[in-house]
């Protein structure tokens, strides 16, 4: 085997292994990445139970009933759906009705999203491009400016 020859093998060994361990590094991201939704993209097209993401919108209004053992349902709307949202922990401290929330878990075969992080919003700044997006055809939108752009 001449040189070049070696090289060229080499050289596509290499290529073999780094393809490997890009698809092995891609293979174990699977389990992290989240996708974020709507609650009218949720409701125009439900994921299978026990999907994971990341649903955004409003507290909606007179939603939020905590219970003594620390459990907390809230609904949360983009104007167009309402997601209802079953969550036990500690709320964040700006969380409330009518402001601006972010919720991650699983989605409930019974319809309820299970979250096991809720994370509020303090202005508009920080709001996921869709849902502001979304508040703003259905008219709810209550920013100062314009919509945030997108990252």
């Amino acid at each position: 085997m001449t040189r070049k020859q070696r090289r060229l093998v080499l050289i596509g060994l290499a290529g073999i292994v780094l393809a490997v361990a890009a698809g092995l590094v891609l293979y174990a991201m699977t389990d992290r990445i989240v996708f974020f939704t709507a609650p009218s993209e949720l409701a125009a097209k439900p994921p299978p139970p026990g999907t994971r993401l990341r649903i955004g919108g409003l507290v909606e209004e007179g939603s939020v009933v905590k219970q003594a053992d620390g459990a907390v349902t809230f609904s949360v709307t983009d104007g167009g759906a309402t997601v209802p949202v079953a969550y036990k922990g500690i709320l964040p401290d700006l969380f409330r009705e009518g402001q601006g929330v972010v919720a991650e878990g699983l989605v409930g075969a019974n319809g309820v999203f299970a979250a096991d992080s809720v994370l509020a919003k303090h202005d508009e700044n920080y709001m996921p491009r869709e849902v502001v997006d979304a508040l703003k055809a259905q008219g709810v939108w209550e920013g100062d400016g314009p919509a945030p752009a997108s990252k």
